[in-house]
């Protein structure tokens, strides 16, 4: 399992455009990639109403746990988009 922790960096938190990125970045990826917010957990491949949900603000800490076979490319992938996106 890979981990990535990350804290929201866009003034908006996470909202619709980002999310929609983020998931479309991710969807070619074989492992699971589970977000992580306060005592809430989605699976970032379900869709974008699951990340949208959790109503993640600016300066927020997200916890990313990716399990599979492509896990390490997978979590490379995942901090890319979060970094670019949010």
């Amino acid at each position: 399992m890979e981990k990535l922790v990350y804290t929201i960096k866009d003034r908006d938190g996470v909202h619709a455009r980002p999310a929609g990125a983020i998931i479309k970045a991710i969807s070619g990826y074989n492992s699971k990639i589970t977000l992580i917010y306060q005592d809430k957990s989605v699976d970032l491949k379900g869709g974008i109403f699951g990340l949208l949900g959790l109503g993640i603000r600016f300066q927020d800490t997200v916890y990313i746990h990716v399990e599979g076979d492509d896990e390490k490319d997978a979590v490379i992938a995942v901090k890319r988009a979060f970094e670019e996106y949010l």
